[in-house]
């Protein structure tokens, strides 16, 4: 559940984004969204333009 709206929350950015900033839009925990992140980075599901910023493949 955490997962699918962290990447709601990362494409709807429209642009890369951190952690931090995933956490606020989303309303999650910081470390609930560095968990879901690490999982969609295994899965391919996200990728980094430039370092520590994420956004949907």
């Amino acid at each position: 559940m955490e997962k699918a709206k962290v990447l709601e929350t990362i494409k709807a950015a429209g642009e890369p984004i951190n952690a931090g900033k995933v956490a606020e839009l989303s309303g999650l925990d910081r470390k609930v969204v560095d968990k879901a992140m690490k999982q969609l980075k295994e899965e391919g599901e996200i990728v980094s333009p430039k370092r520590c910023y994420w956004t949907a493949k």
